[in-house]
């Protein structure tokens, strides 16, 4: 398997040892994604089948809408994973190593036609092999990465949590006092921790206990754990 680790410093100041994703790795995600969206086009095309040729209509819309905007949703609402990344353990980040927005999904995949160039993705292959962080065009456009997801992490090992995707894309100010949160929640009293997890009540949805274990979860998706 083609990767490498590489050192990353984030804009709240911390250190991330990520592990780059190699071609053979993202090929593995890809392969799942595809065989996903042909299902789906088998069961669709089977469904809109009986009206017609409005049916085909229907089918072809939805046929534009997944193949676009499938990756892009994943991406941003599954913490930079679609379900192929996902089984192969790999997430999308930005640069800096926090989570990936919106305009950076978004550039990256609507690039995927060019990487595809001039047969399964020639450009995007030819890019990666040339690039020290195994970058396609669209993540050199995006300024993302694809890195490998590492099990449990040193630095928010004061809770035993999930990995907890927030339920709304974050301002890159909120985003840093989650992740400072997460790193120093250890450090506070239980119940110096649980006043500030109050504090993102209308965030996480609880108070107190729970709420220090959900904004805790965010913070290890932020940091892509």
């Amino acid at each position: 398997m083609l990767d490498t680790a590489r050192p990353i410093e984030t804009p709240e100041g911390i250190t991330l040892d990520l592990r780059i994703a190699g071609p053979v790795a993202r090929a593995q995600a890809w392969l799942v994604d595809v065989l996903i969206r042909a299902v789906a086009y088998l069961v669709l095309g089977i469904g809109f089948s009986f009206l017609g040729r409005a049916g085909m209509g229907l089918f072809f819309i939805c046929l534009f809408l997944v193949e676009w905007f499938y990756p892009v949703f994943c991406e941003v609402f599954w913490s930079g994973q679609t379900p192929g990344k996902k089984a192969a353990g790999l997430r999308v980040l930005l640069d800096d190593g926090s989570p990936v927005t919106w305009s950076a999904s978004l550039a990256r995949n609507l690039l995927l036609t060019v990487d595809f160039l001039p047969f399964l993705y020639g450009f995007g292959l030819i890019s990666m092999l040339l690039s020290r962080d195994f970058k396609r065009l669209g993540d050199l456009a995006a300024g993302t990465v694809v890195v490998h997801v590492r099990k449990g992490s040193p630095r928010l090992r004061h809770f035993d949590v999930e990995s907890l995707p927030p339920p709304c894309p974050l301002s890159l100010e909120d985003q840093r006092a989650i992740i400072a949160f997460g790193e120093r929640a250890g450090t506070f009293s239980p119940q110096r921790a649980e006043e500030l997890a109050t504090l993102a009540e209308p965030l996480t949805g609880f108070q107190g206990a729970e709420g220090v274990k959900r904004l805790a979860g965010m913070a290890r998706a932020l940091v892509g754990r």
